[in-house]
Formats: structure tokens, C-alpha cells, sequence
């Protein structure tokens, strides 16, 4: 049977098709979770834009890092908010986050701190008035296994005037991805994500659950997507990266 079809009554795990095709805008959005076999990691992270500068991007990896680029150098506004190490390893650690805190936390690691003391340092990006959240999320293997923890962290009201920090822990159970996305949906200013990271089912193939991800995606404003499936039993990573502009 289908896992999707399996999970999704009886557990309440959605596909990526229910949690996205009808969302025009979910903004950048990290998925973290198992394989239904059990034997890999996921870990997945998409962008997408609305202005002509957002969309003026794409993904590229070096050494296994993954970086938000210009497409058109010329036609750059503001790259304070845009440019970014989107995904970075540090020791037996992966982190991926939606902006430059992905440089915060693997500092902090460094430096002994946990995920959560590393971010205590950031807020909101200050895009007033939308004050887009910062979303991140990191593996930590060993043993032959892994745990996972995401992080949102958002305006305490319309002024910015404080910020809201969320720390969720996972256990991975096989089948099951969460995902934490910037916006609700489309707005203006756009209503900040609500509650917990939501149940998503992944796929034991990479490229299934890469092109499902993607034509989930609104056609109008996806911009780049990235995957990795890192197998637990010897390491090796499968990524896959997808840029709308080529």
C-alpha cells in the first residue's frame, strides 16, 4: 500500500500535496523526518518569493553545504535578507534554517551551547510588517540513529515588539516528516506560521518525494528546493536540488 494513503487516515499524517498544493504562499518551509524503512534521514527545505528580489535566487551546493545565490547579479536590491548558508554540518550535527542563524547555531555548537542557546541570540528577521519568522531545524545522528529538533522564532504582536521562542524535540518514527513553514498563506502583511510543525509523510525515494514536494509548490512563486537523505546505517548522503531558474 501507498504510505501516504496508509498514514494519512489513520494517524493524521497529511501528504505533501494536502499541506501545500493549495497554499499559495507558505513562504520557506523545512521538512525533517525518517524514511518508512527506517534506514534514512530527511531533511528538506524550499523557498519561495513574491518580490522581484526574492525571486531573484537559487540554490547551489559546495562541499556539501547548501547557499541562496543571486541569479542575476544585476538586478540585486537587498541581499541582507535573501543571501544565506541554508544548510551547513557540524560534526554529527545537520543544521538547516531559513537565514543566516544556520552560521548562529553551528558558532554556537562550537562553543558547547545547545540548539536553543545558540538561537537566543536571534530574533525575527526585522521585515516589518510581516516580521518573517526564523524557522530552523537540526539532526543529530548517533548510534546508528538520530533526533531532531525545529525552532521557530516570530513577533509577539503586529509592532514587533518582543519575540516568541518555540523549541520542538523528536523521536523519529518511521514514515513521518514535520514541517515548519514561515506563513500561514498569502497576505498582506502575511499571517505568521501558527501552532506546532505539521505531520508530513515522506517517501523511502528521494526523487518521489523530491518531485512531490516541488509540484506542490505554487507554480507562480516556488523558487528552489533542496533534499538530502542521509542513509543512518553508513552515512552516505542522496541530495537533490531543484531551481526554478536555470
Amino acid at each position: 500500500m501507498d504510505i501516504m494513503k496508509k498514514l494519512t487516515p489513520i494517524y493524521g499524517v497529511l501528504t505533501p500535496e494536502a499541506l501545500l498544493r493549495d497554499n499559495t504562499y507558505p513562504g520557506r518551509g523545512i521538512v525533517i523526518g525518517q524514511t518508512p524503512d527506517g534506514k534514512k534521514a530527511v531533511a528538506a527545505y524550499f523557498i519561495m518569493g513574491r518580490s522581484e528580489n526574492s525571486r531573484n535566487r537559487v540554490f547551489t551546493e559546495k562541499n556539501g553545504e547548501v547557499f541562496t545565490e543571486p541569479y542575476d547579479e544585476s538586478r540585486v536590491q537587498d541581499p541582507s535578507l535573501i543571501i544565506y548558508a541554508a544548510l551547513r554540518s557540524y560534526e554529527n550535527h545537520l543544521v538547516v534554517t531559513n537565514g543566516n542563524q544556520t552560521d548562529t547555531i553551528v558558532e554556537g555548537l562550537r562553543r558547547g551551547e545547545t540548539f536553543t542557546q545558540a538561537l537566543e541570540s536571534r530574533e525575527f528577521e526585522p521585515d516589518a510588517p510581516n516580521f518573517t519568522p526564523r524557522i530552523s531545524g537540526m539532526l543529530t545522528f548517533a548510534d546508528g540513529g538520530f533526533t531532531y529538533q525545529m525552532s521557530i522564532l516570530k513577533s509577539a504582536d503586529e509592532a514587533g515588539s518582543a519575540c516568541n521562542r518555540y523549541t520542538f524535540h523528536y523521536t523519529p518514527l518511521r514514515g513521518l516528516g514535520h514541517f515548519i513553514h514561515t506563513y500561514v498563506c498569502d497576505g498582506n502583511p502575511i499571517p505568521t506560521f501558527q501552532g506546532e510543525p505539521e505531520r508530513m509523510a515522506v517517501c523511502d525515494d528521494i526523487d518521489d518525494m523530491t518531485a512531490r514536494l516541488w509540484n506542490a509548490l505554487n507554480a507562480d512563486n516556488k523558487i528552489s528546493l533542496y533534499v538530502r537523505y542521509i542513509d543512518l546505517a553508513t552515512g552516505e548522503a542522496q541530495n537533490r536540488l531543484v531551481n526554478k531558474n536555470k
